[in-house]
């Protein structure tokens, strides 16, 4: 393993100077993937597996999408962490990760995210079908071609356009077992592209000194905290509706129910955000943060179990 300078020898700890162990550094490796991304991607990839094929899919064509999406989003997250590395090291939030500490360097992150690109699409070119071979393809260089380099760095609509990639995970699931696109699949797809900007607008509320800092023109840095709340109201709304919309494609009340429930109280946080601000007080962004997250695993969840029954 190459140190710092990209020489082969051991890492060594930046803070005492001594060689670091095996496991820290491929603890380092999977940090560049941002296994907790990665993990929120698969959580909405197998129920729409389930519903496309109105019950379980094989279990060996369900592996292999998970295994090659999680492949497919370790390298987009590795390859970011590659070209994000100078506004990294500026932010609290991110000046721990592998490259600016020097774990890893620059040209090794960006070797072990194209390889893992390349083996991702491989093995879903092998054993899925073009649709969702194609569709990981394009996620993976969207988001690190497009949103990365281009319009995280350039324009505050970033999170809007980027939810593009993150939601690509359900297309991909629905392809690789049907080897077509449906309306559900569509409709899943805007429940999830409309989720990410009330969950990632919450995140960027809590960091934007962060973001401001390394120049990035995310939303709340260069708008009110109290017009990005709206946002986050009026997108929280269209998730729920996209949601319900799902509910006659094929889904009972097993999912519509579940859907209602978990909704309203994802709209309840969402104004309850917008209120505080409206009134001047201290906003809790991180609450609707880490609720959006309970809101989607529960829809899921739901998905499945429905498609089970």
């Amino acid at each position: 393993m190459a140190g710092p300078s990209g020489s082969a020898g051991p890492q060594r700890d930046p803070a005492g100077g001594r060689p670091t162990d095996l496991l820290a550094v491929v603890r380092a490796y999977v940090s560049l993937t941002k296994p907790r991304i990665v993990e929120l991607l698969l959580i909405t990839t197998v129920p729409a597996m389930m519903l496309a094929a109105d019950g379980l899919p094989s279990l060996g064509l369900v592996a292999v999408v998970l295994v090659g999406g999680s492949l497919a989003a370790g390298a987009a997250n590795a390859l970011n962490c590659f070209i994000d590395r100078d506004i990294d090291q500026l932010m609290r939030r991110t000046k721990r990760r592998p490259l600016p500490t020097h774990v890893v360097t620059p040209r090794h992150a960006l070797v072990f995210g194209l390889t893992l690109g390349a083996v991702s699409v491989t093995l879903m070119a092998v054993f899925t079908n073009w649709l969702a071979t194609g569709l990981t393809l394009a996620a993976i260089l969207y988001y690190d071609l497009v949103y990365t380099l281009w319009l995280k760095r350039t324009t505050p609509q970033n999170t809007f356009w980027g939810g593009i990639c993150g939601a690509a995970p359900v297309l991909i699931g629905w392809a690789a077992v049907t080897g077509t696109l449906s309306p559900a699949a569509w409709g899943l797809f805007a429940v999830v592209f409309f989720w990410q900007l009330p969950h990632f607008y919450a995140l960027a509320i809590k960091y934007r000194a962060d973001y401001a800092r390394a120049g990035i023109p995310m939303l709340p840095v260069v708008a009110s905290v109290r017009r990005v709340n709206l946002e986050i109201v009026g997108f929280t709304w269209l998730t729920v509706a996209s949601s319900l919309a799902v509910w006659p494609l094929g889904m009972s009340a097993v999912y519509g129910v579940p859907a209602v429930v978990v909704g309203a109280v994802f709209l309840v946080e969402a104004h309850r955000l917008h209120s505080r601000s409206r009134r001047g007080q201290p906003v809790r962004p991180m609450r609707l943060f880490h609720w959006s997250t309970t809101y989607l695993t529960v829809l899921f969840v739901a998905v499945a179990v429905d498609a089970l029954l």
